[in-house]
């Protein structure tokens, strides 16, 4: 599993965003949203951690790698 935290991911209009930019780029990936956190998990199916983490910043978003 690739964790992020998104800082700037503030509302569930944020995490909708997201996770439709993740599926965009892995229809078969396994998304969760923790946005009290500010963290998304992801599960990939055939995409690299770096293509989610473009997508997520394709989105307007600034993710950072955590652990």
């Amino acid at each position: 599993m690739i964790q992020f935290k998104v800082e700037d991911m503030t509302c569930g209009g944020c995490a909708a965003s997201i996770t439709r930019a993740i599926k965009a780029v892995d229809g078969a990936a396994l998304v969760e949203v923790d946005l009290p956190r500010h963290l998304v998990r992801v599960e990939p199916g055939s995409s690299s951690a770096g293509q989610i983490e473009g997508a997520i910043r394709d989105a307007g978003f600034t993710p950072a790698a955590s652990t």
